[in-house]
Protein backbone atom coordinates (compact mmCIF):
# COMPACT_ATOMS: atom_id res chain seq x y z
CA UNK A 1 0.00 0.00 0.00
CA UNK A 2 0.99 3.59 -1.03
CA UNK A 3 2.85 5.64 1.88
CA UNK A 4 0.36 7.82 3.98
CA UNK A 5 1.37 11.27 4.18
CA UNK A 6 -1.18 13.12 5.99
CA UNK A 7 -0.01 13.42 9.84
CA UNK A 8 -3.29 12.99 11.90
CA UNK A 9 -2.11 15.69 14.70
CA UNK A 10 -0.73 18.48 11.91
CA UNK A 11 -4.69 18.65 11.34
CA UNK A 12 -6.52 20.25 13.89
CA UNK A 13 -4.04 22.69 13.82
CA UNK A 14 -5.01 23.22 9.93
CA UNK A 15 -8.28 23.39 10.31
CA UNK A 16 -8.72 26.89 11.98
CA UNK A 17 -6.62 28.42 9.36
CA UNK A 18 -9.85 29.00 7.11
CA UNK A 19 -13.22 27.07 8.35
CA UNK A 20 -14.59 28.16 5.41
CA UNK A 21 -13.37 26.12 3.41
CA UNK A 22 -13.63 22.90 5.89
CA UNK A 23 -17.09 21.81 6.39
CA UNK A 24 -17.64 18.23 8.37
CA UNK A 25 -16.80 14.76 7.33
CA UNK A 26 -18.94 13.16 4.93
CA UNK A 27 -21.43 11.16 6.92
CA UNK A 28 -20.41 7.65 7.17
CA UNK A 29 -24.01 6.73 6.69
CA UNK A 30 -23.70 7.27 2.96
CA UNK A 31 -26.04 4.24 1.38
CA UNK A 32 -25.01 4.44 -2.41
CA UNK A 33 -23.20 6.88 -4.85
CA UNK A 34 -25.88 6.76 -7.12
CA UNK A 35 -27.98 9.58 -7.82
CA UNK A 36 -31.35 7.26 -8.91
CA UNK A 37 -31.30 5.53 -5.62
CA UNK A 38 -33.32 7.42 -3.02
CA UNK A 39 -33.80 4.62 -0.58
CA UNK A 40 -31.52 1.46 0.27
CA UNK A 41 -31.91 -1.46 -2.33
CA UNK A 42 -33.44 -4.90 -0.65
CA UNK A 43 -31.23 -7.72 0.30
CA UNK A 44 -31.90 -10.06 -2.81
CA UNK A 45 -30.58 -6.78 -5.09
CA UNK A 46 -27.44 -6.45 -2.97
CA UNK A 47 -26.68 -9.90 -3.22
CA UNK A 48 -26.47 -10.26 -6.69
CA UNK A 49 -24.39 -6.78 -6.74
CA UNK A 50 -21.91 -8.66 -4.77
CA UNK A 51 -20.34 -10.62 -7.17
CA UNK A 52 -20.46 -8.44 -10.30
CA UNK A 53 -18.45 -5.73 -7.88
CA UNK A 54 -16.09 -8.49 -6.59
CA UNK A 55 -15.23 -9.31 -10.27
CA UNK A 56 -15.11 -5.32 -11.15
CA UNK A 57 -12.66 -4.44 -8.60
CA UNK A 58 -10.33 -7.20 -9.03
CA UNK A 59 -10.09 -6.09 -12.62
CA UNK A 60 -9.02 -2.55 -11.41
CA UNK A 61 -6.21 -4.56 -9.43
CA UNK A 62 -7.67 -4.94 -5.86
CA UNK A 63 -5.93 -8.23 -4.62
CA UNK A 64 -9.26 -11.11 -3.94
CA UNK A 65 -8.00 -11.86 -0.49
CA UNK A 66 -8.95 -7.97 0.79
CA UNK A 67 -12.39 -7.88 -1.15
CA UNK A 68 -14.82 -9.33 1.94
CA UNK A 69 -13.66 -7.18 4.17
CA UNK A 70 -13.70 -4.19 1.91
CA UNK A 71 -17.48 -4.50 0.82
CA UNK A 72 -18.35 -5.73 4.17
CA UNK A 73 -16.96 -2.17 5.35
CA UNK A 74 -18.37 -0.44 2.92
CA UNK A 75 -22.07 -2.70 2.06
CA UNK A 76 -23.41 0.87 0.35
CA UNK A 77 -21.23 -0.12 -2.56
CA UNK A 78 -23.65 -3.18 -2.96
CA UNK A 79 -26.33 -0.66 -3.46
CA UNK A 80 -24.83 1.16 -6.25
CA UNK A 81 -24.66 0.12 -10.16
CA UNK A 82 -21.78 -1.49 -10.90
CA UNK A 83 -21.72 0.44 -14.08
CA UNK A 84 -21.14 3.64 -12.52
CA UNK A 85 -18.95 2.42 -10.26
CA UNK A 86 -17.03 0.83 -13.41
CA UNK A 87 -17.00 4.87 -14.85
CA UNK A 88 -15.28 6.07 -11.47
CA UNK A 89 -12.50 3.85 -11.93
CA UNK A 90 -12.05 4.59 -15.69
CA UNK A 91 -11.69 8.25 -14.39
CA UNK A 92 -9.35 7.48 -12.05
CA UNK A 93 -7.04 5.19 -14.33
CA UNK A 94 -7.18 8.00 -16.76
CA UNK A 95 -5.45 10.60 -14.72
CA UNK A 96 -2.34 8.67 -14.19
CA UNK A 97 -3.09 6.99 -10.96
CA UNK A 98 -0.58 3.85 -10.66
CA UNK A 99 -2.70 0.67 -9.71
CA UNK A 100 -1.18 0.55 -5.99
CA UNK A 101 -1.93 4.20 -5.86
CA UNK A 102 -5.40 3.57 -7.04
CA UNK A 103 -6.28 0.37 -4.89
CA UNK A 104 -4.71 2.08 -1.76
CA UNK A 105 -6.47 5.35 -2.12
CA UNK A 106 -10.42 3.55 -2.88
CA UNK A 107 -9.08 1.06 0.17
CA UNK A 108 -8.82 4.23 2.24
CA UNK A 109 -11.34 6.58 0.93
CA UNK A 110 -13.83 4.44 -0.84
CA UNK A 111 -16.27 8.00 -1.08
CA UNK A 112 -13.73 9.49 -3.58
CA UNK A 113 -15.43 6.60 -6.38
CA UNK A 114 -18.72 9.22 -6.41
CA UNK A 115 -19.19 9.64 -10.00
CA UNK A 116 -20.28 13.67 -9.66
CA UNK A 117 -17.55 14.58 -7.84
CA UNK A 118 -14.88 12.73 -10.13
CA UNK A 119 -15.94 14.07 -13.29
CA UNK A 120 -15.54 17.78 -11.91
CA UNK A 121 -11.91 16.86 -10.31
CA UNK A 122 -10.91 14.92 -13.67
CA UNK A 123 -11.30 18.49 -15.42
CA UNK A 124 -9.91 20.41 -12.19
CA UNK A 125 -6.62 18.25 -12.19
CA UNK A 126 -6.05 18.69 -15.88
CA UNK A 127 -6.40 22.83 -15.29
CA UNK A 128 -4.67 23.41 -12.09
CA UNK A 129 -1.46 24.47 -14.11
CA UNK A 130 1.17 22.09 -12.86
CA UNK A 131 3.11 20.15 -15.38
CA UNK A 132 4.40 16.53 -13.99
CA UNK A 133 1.59 15.88 -11.77
CA UNK A 134 2.48 12.41 -9.79
CA UNK A 135 0.27 9.46 -8.94
CA UNK A 136 0.68 10.11 -5.26
CA UNK A 137 0.19 13.91 -6.02
CA UNK A 138 -2.78 13.04 -7.49
CA UNK A 139 -4.12 10.18 -4.61
CA UNK A 140 -3.56 12.71 -1.92
CA UNK A 141 -5.38 15.47 -3.26
CA UNK A 142 -8.56 13.83 -4.22
CA UNK A 143 -8.30 12.05 -0.66
CA UNK A 144 -8.13 15.43 0.98
CA UNK A 145 -10.32 17.22 -1.21
CA UNK A 146 -13.04 14.70 -0.95
CA UNK A 147 -12.83 14.40 3.19
CA UNK A 148 -13.07 18.33 3.55
CA UNK A 149 -15.32 19.01 0.26
CA UNK A 150 -12.85 21.28 -1.39
CA UNK A 151 -13.38 22.10 -5.05
CA UNK A 152 -10.71 22.59 -7.77
CA UNK A 153 -10.91 25.96 -7.60
CA UNK A 154 -9.35 25.82 -4.37
CA UNK A 155 -6.51 23.41 -5.58
CA UNK A 156 -6.06 25.84 -8.75
CA UNK A 157 -5.59 29.04 -6.17
CA UNK A 158 -3.08 27.05 -3.78
CA UNK A 159 -1.10 26.48 -7.00
CA UNK A 160 -1.08 29.90 -8.14
CA UNK A 161 -0.14 30.84 -4.05
CA UNK A 162 2.56 28.70 -4.11
CA UNK A 163 3.81 29.91 -7.71
CA UNK A 164 3.50 33.15 -6.53
CA UNK A 165 5.74 32.73 -3.93
CA UNK A 166 8.35 31.47 -6.43
CA UNK A 167 8.58 27.73 -5.95
CA UNK A 168 8.74 25.70 -9.19
CA UNK A 169 6.47 22.85 -10.55
CA UNK A 170 8.75 20.10 -9.01
CA UNK A 171 8.66 21.89 -5.64
CA UNK A 172 4.88 22.41 -6.23
CA UNK A 173 4.23 18.74 -6.67
CA UNK A 174 6.38 17.19 -4.06
CA UNK A 175 4.70 19.76 -1.53
CA UNK A 176 0.92 18.45 -2.68
CA UNK A 177 2.03 14.70 -2.46
CA UNK A 178 3.47 15.01 0.92
CA UNK A 179 1.26 18.00 2.76
CA UNK A 180 -1.79 18.12 0.72
CA UNK A 181 -3.43 20.08 3.47
CA UNK A 182 -1.64 23.33 2.15
CA UNK A 183 -4.85 23.54 -0.09
CA UNK A 184 -6.37 25.07 3.22
CA UNK A 185 -3.41 27.26 4.39
CA UNK A 186 -3.30 31.09 3.82
CA UNK A 187 -0.82 32.63 1.70
CA UNK A 188 0.13 34.98 4.64
CA UNK A 189 1.22 31.92 7.26
CA UNK A 190 3.24 30.42 3.89
CA UNK A 191 4.99 33.65 3.99
CA UNK A 192 5.86 34.25 7.21
CA UNK A 193 7.75 30.58 7.39
CA UNK A 194 9.35 31.82 3.59
CA UNK A 195 10.86 34.73 5.26
CA UNK A 196 11.90 33.08 8.55
CA UNK A 197 14.08 30.80 6.47
CA UNK A 198 15.23 33.65 4.53
CA UNK A 199 16.07 35.99 7.87
CA UNK A 200 18.60 33.03 8.90
CA UNK A 201 20.74 33.61 5.64
CA UNK A 202 19.14 31.37 3.19
CA UNK A 203 19.11 32.77 -0.27
CA UNK A 204 15.41 32.92 -2.31
CA UNK A 205 16.84 31.16 -5.08
CA UNK A 206 18.01 27.78 -2.09
CA UNK A 207 14.42 28.40 -0.86
CA UNK A 208 13.09 26.32 -2.81
CA UNK A 209 15.38 23.67 -2.53
CA UNK A 210 14.75 23.67 1.18
CA UNK A 211 11.08 23.19 0.45
CA UNK A 212 10.87 20.49 -1.61
CA UNK A 213 13.38 18.54 0.18
CA UNK A 214 11.34 19.03 3.54
CA UNK A 215 7.67 19.66 2.62
CA UNK A 216 6.74 18.99 6.52
CA UNK A 217 8.60 22.29 7.44
CA UNK A 218 4.87 24.15 6.11
CA UNK A 219 3.22 22.54 9.33
CA UNK A 220 5.18 24.64 11.83
CA UNK A 221 4.73 27.95 12.91
CA UNK A 222 7.00 30.20 13.28
CA UNK A 223 6.48 31.23 16.78
CA UNK A 224 5.23 28.05 18.28
CA UNK A 225 8.13 26.09 16.21
CA UNK A 226 10.35 27.48 13.95
CA UNK A 227 11.97 30.61 16.31
CA UNK A 228 12.10 28.75 19.55
CA UNK A 229 13.90 26.03 17.90
CA UNK A 230 16.75 28.12 16.27
CA UNK A 231 16.73 30.14 19.43
CA UNK A 232 17.82 26.61 20.81
CA UNK A 233 20.43 26.06 18.34
CA UNK A 234 22.06 29.09 18.92
CA UNK A 235 22.15 28.76 22.74
CA UNK A 236 24.08 25.96 22.39
CA UNK A 237 27.07 27.83 20.86
CA UNK A 238 26.12 27.20 17.27
CA UNK A 239 26.41 30.43 15.33
CA UNK A 240 23.85 31.47 12.56
CA UNK A 241 26.14 30.63 10.01
CA UNK A 242 26.15 27.02 10.92
CA UNK A 243 22.66 26.60 11.65
CA UNK A 244 22.43 27.44 7.57
CA UNK A 245 24.83 25.01 6.54
CA UNK A 246 22.91 22.33 8.40
CA UNK A 247 19.88 23.70 7.38
CA UNK A 248 21.08 23.45 3.50
CA UNK A 249 23.19 19.88 3.82
CA UNK A 250 19.13 18.27 5.66
CA UNK A 251 16.18 20.33 5.81
CA UNK A 252 15.07 17.77 8.13
CA UNK A 253 16.40 19.07 11.09
CA UNK A 254 13.77 21.49 11.27
CA UNK A 255 11.44 18.51 12.42
CA UNK A 256 13.61 18.40 15.54
CA UNK A 257 11.36 19.02 18.38
CA UNK A 258 12.23 22.03 20.70
CA UNK A 259 14.66 20.96 23.16
CA UNK A 260 15.23 17.21 22.28
CA UNK A 261 18.90 18.08 20.40
CA UNK A 262 19.78 19.50 23.45
CA UNK A 263 18.62 16.12 25.54
CA UNK A 264 20.84 14.44 22.68
CA UNK A 265 23.75 16.20 23.18
CA UNK A 266 23.75 15.47 26.88
CA UNK A 267 23.05 11.97 26.06
CA UNK A 268 26.51 11.85 23.40
CA UNK A 269 28.71 13.83 26.28
CA UNK A 270 27.73 10.82 29.00
CA UNK A 271 28.33 8.05 26.87
CA UNK A 272 30.77 5.27 28.42
CA UNK A 273 32.45 4.00 24.93
CA UNK A 274 35.62 3.97 23.65
CA UNK A 275 37.56 7.03 22.67
CA UNK A 276 37.88 5.80 18.72
CA UNK A 277 34.14 5.11 18.79
CA UNK A 278 33.09 8.83 20.49
CA UNK A 279 35.57 10.71 18.18
CA UNK A 280 33.93 9.15 15.36
CA UNK A 281 30.41 9.76 16.70
CA UNK A 282 31.84 13.47 16.74
CA UNK A 283 33.84 13.69 13.76
CA UNK A 284 31.35 16.01 11.91
CA UNK A 285 30.62 17.96 14.82
CA UNK A 286 28.35 17.90 17.70
CA UNK A 287 25.65 19.29 15.23
CA UNK A 288 25.65 16.42 13.15
CA UNK A 289 26.17 13.83 15.47
CA UNK A 290 23.37 14.97 16.97
CA UNK A 291 20.93 15.60 14.54
CA UNK A 292 22.40 11.12 13.35
CA UNK A 293 21.31 10.20 16.44
CA UNK A 294 17.83 11.76 16.03
CA UNK A 295 17.13 9.52 12.82
CA UNK A 296 17.88 7.12 14.25
CA UNK A 297 15.80 7.02 17.25
CA UNK A 298 12.61 7.54 14.40
CA UNK A 299 14.04 4.50 12.60
CA UNK A 300 13.87 2.23 15.89
CA UNK A 301 10.55 3.93 17.07
CA UNK A 302 8.84 2.48 12.95
CA UNK A 303 9.39 -0.49 14.73
CA UNK A 304 7.25 -0.44 17.68
CA UNK A 305 10.00 0.76 20.38
CA UNK A 306 8.82 4.09 22.21
CA UNK A 307 11.03 7.30 22.57
CA UNK A 308 12.48 7.04 25.78
CA UNK A 309 13.41 3.02 24.94
CA UNK A 310 14.98 4.20 21.61
CA UNK A 311 17.14 6.76 23.24
CA UNK A 312 18.16 4.29 26.00
CA UNK A 313 19.50 1.75 23.26
CA UNK A 314 21.73 3.84 21.46
CA UNK A 315 22.79 5.24 25.12
CA UNK A 316 23.76 1.51 25.63
CA UNK A 317 24.82 0.77 22.50
CA UNK A 318 27.15 3.87 21.06
CA UNK A 319 28.20 1.55 18.08
CA UNK A 320 24.69 1.58 16.74
CA UNK A 321 25.10 5.11 15.68
CA UNK A 322 28.34 4.29 13.37
CA UNK A 323 25.56 2.09 11.51
CA UNK A 324 23.93 3.86 8.96
CA UNK A 325 19.93 3.63 8.82
CA UNK A 326 19.69 0.79 6.16
CA UNK A 327 22.12 -1.42 8.21
CA UNK A 328 19.95 -0.81 11.16
CA UNK A 329 16.54 -1.13 9.05
CA UNK A 330 18.12 -4.31 7.90
CA UNK A 331 18.73 -5.08 11.70
CA UNK A 332 15.31 -4.91 12.43
CA UNK A 333 13.71 -6.52 10.16
CA UNK A 334 16.04 -9.50 10.66
CA UNK A 335 15.39 -9.37 14.35
CA UNK A 336 11.28 -9.51 13.83
CA UNK A 337 10.12 -11.46 10.97
CA UNK A 338 13.72 -13.86 10.62
CA UNK A 339 14.58 -14.74 14.02
CA UNK A 340 10.55 -13.76 15.24
CA UNK A 341 12.23 -11.95 18.51
CA UNK A 342 10.15 -9.10 19.76
CA UNK A 343 10.93 -6.06 19.66
CA UNK A 344 11.66 -5.69 23.22
CA UNK A 345 14.29 -7.51 23.27
CA UNK A 346 16.63 -4.21 21.69
CA UNK A 347 16.18 -3.38 25.18
CA UNK A 348 18.25 -6.26 27.49
CA UNK A 349 20.01 -6.66 24.49
CA UNK A 350 21.29 -3.58 22.59
CA UNK A 351 24.37 -4.76 21.47
CA UNK A 352 22.82 -6.80 18.98
CA UNK A 353 22.47 -3.49 16.64
CA UNK A 354 26.11 -3.07 17.25
CA UNK A 355 27.21 -6.48 15.89
CA UNK A 356 28.28 -6.70 12.25
CA UNK A 357 25.31 -8.12 10.29
CA UNK A 358 27.29 -10.59 7.76
CA UNK A 359 30.17 -11.53 9.83
CA UNK A 360 28.44 -11.94 13.25
CA UNK A 361 24.12 -12.08 13.04
CA UNK A 362 23.65 -14.19 9.90
CA UNK A 363 26.34 -17.12 10.74
CA UNK A 364 25.49 -17.39 14.56
CA UNK A 365 21.39 -17.19 13.40
CA UNK A 366 22.07 -19.84 10.84
CA UNK A 367 24.03 -22.33 13.28
CA UNK A 368 21.23 -22.02 16.12
CA UNK A 369 18.82 -23.20 13.61
CA UNK A 370 20.29 -26.01 12.19
CA UNK A 371 20.90 -27.11 16.03
CA UNK A 372 17.28 -26.43 16.34
CA UNK A 373 15.89 -28.43 13.87
CA UNK A 374 18.19 -31.37 14.47
CA UNK A 375 16.80 -30.98 17.98
CA UNK A 376 20.43 -30.53 19.68
CA UNK A 377 19.95 -27.77 21.79
CA UNK A 378 18.69 -28.65 24.95
CA UNK A 379 17.17 -25.46 26.02
CA UNK A 380 15.97 -22.92 23.82
CA UNK A 381 18.37 -20.01 23.52
CA UNK A 382 17.42 -16.26 23.11
CA UNK A 383 18.67 -13.31 22.06
CA UNK A 384 21.30 -12.78 24.53
CA UNK A 385 22.80 -15.86 24.27
CA UNK A 386 22.83 -15.53 20.65
CA UNK A 387 24.30 -12.27 21.10
CA UNK A 388 26.29 -11.65 24.47
CA UNK A 389 28.92 -14.77 23.99
CA UNK A 390 32.12 -13.88 22.32
CA UNK A 391 33.12 -14.76 18.99
CA UNK A 392 36.01 -17.51 20.28
CA UNK A 393 33.24 -18.39 23.14
CA UNK A 394 30.54 -18.73 20.70
CA UNK A 395 32.33 -21.21 18.67
CA UNK A 396 33.30 -23.58 21.50
CA UNK A 397 29.49 -23.61 22.52
CA UNK A 398 27.87 -24.05 19.32
CA UNK A 399 30.29 -24.91 16.52
CA UNK A 400 33.20 -26.68 17.59
CA UNK A 401 30.97 -29.72 19.22
CA UNK A 402 29.17 -30.53 15.91
CA UNK A 403 31.61 -30.36 12.91
CA UNK A 404 28.77 -29.87 10.15
CA UNK A 405 28.71 -26.69 12.05
CA UNK A 406 32.14 -25.34 10.72
CA UNK A 407 30.66 -25.31 7.03
CA UNK A 408 27.22 -23.45 8.10
CA UNK A 409 30.11 -20.94 10.46
CA UNK A 410 32.46 -20.47 7.19
CA UNK A 411 35.45 -18.84 7.26
CA UNK A 412 34.46 -17.33 10.70
CA UNK A 413 35.50 -21.05 12.36
CA UNK A 414 38.39 -21.22 10.62
CA UNK A 415 39.54 -17.56 11.85
CA UNK A 416 38.75 -18.77 15.81
CA UNK A 417 40.15 -22.53 15.31
CA UNK A 418 43.60 -21.01 13.61
CA UNK A 419 44.22 -17.98 16.22
CA UNK A 420 47.68 -18.20 18.48
CA UNK A 421 47.24 -17.55 21.63
CA UNK A 422 50.55 -15.90 22.02
CA UNK A 423 52.54 -13.79 19.37
CA UNK A 424 55.58 -14.70 17.68
CA UNK A 425 58.76 -15.46 20.20
CA UNK A 426 61.08 -12.48 20.31
CA UNK A 427 63.90 -14.86 19.77
CA UNK A 428 62.98 -15.66 16.32
CA UNK A 429 62.85 -11.89 15.73
CA UNK A 430 66.02 -11.67 16.14
CA UNK A 431 67.69 -14.40 14.73
CA UNK A 432 71.02 -13.69 13.12
CA UNK A 433 71.29 -13.87 9.41
CA UNK A 434 73.17 -17.10 7.77
CA UNK A 435 75.53 -16.60 5.65
CA UNK A 436 77.12 -19.66 3.08
CA UNK A 437 80.40 -20.26 4.18
CA UNK A 438 83.34 -19.55 1.41
CA UNK A 439 86.28 -22.26 0.72
CA UNK A 440 89.03 -19.61 2.50
CA UNK A 441 86.76 -20.04 5.48
CA UNK A 442 86.71 -24.04 5.01
CA UNK A 443 90.30 -23.84 5.21
CA UNK A 444 91.01 -21.62 8.19
CA UNK A 445 88.20 -23.71 10.54
CA UNK A 446 90.43 -27.56 9.11
CA UNK A 447 93.80 -25.40 10.11
CA UNK A 448 92.38 -24.37 13.53
CA UNK A 449 90.72 -27.85 14.34
CA UNK A 450 93.88 -29.59 13.77
CA UNK A 451 96.07 -27.29 16.06
CA UNK A 452 93.57 -28.47 18.45
CA UNK A 453 94.95 -32.09 18.34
Amino acid sequence: MAIRVLNRHLLPSLITLNPKLMPPFPSPNIHSFSTNSAHPSPPQFQHRNLIPLSNLFQRYGFPPSELHNFITKNRYLLNTSPSELDKSLRILQSLNLSRRCLVSMVHDCPQVLELDFLKKWEVGISEMGVSGTTSLMIQNVLEISRKFDLDPDDLSKCVQRLKGIGFSDVTVTRILEVFPTVIMMREVRIYHIVKFLQGTGIRKSEIDWVFNKFPGVLAFGVESKLKPLLDEFEDTVYTLDVVRKEILQDPRILGLEVGELTQILKMLRSLKCRVPIKEQIFHEGPFRAGYEVKLRIDCLRKYGLIYTEAFTVLWKEPRAILYGIKDIEKKMEFLVNVMNFDVQWLIEVPEYLGMNFEKQIVPRHNVIEYLRSKGGLGDEVGLRSLIKPSRHRFYNLYVKPYPECEKIYGKFAVNVEGRRKHPVGMWKLFKSQKYSDSKEDVENIKSFVECLV
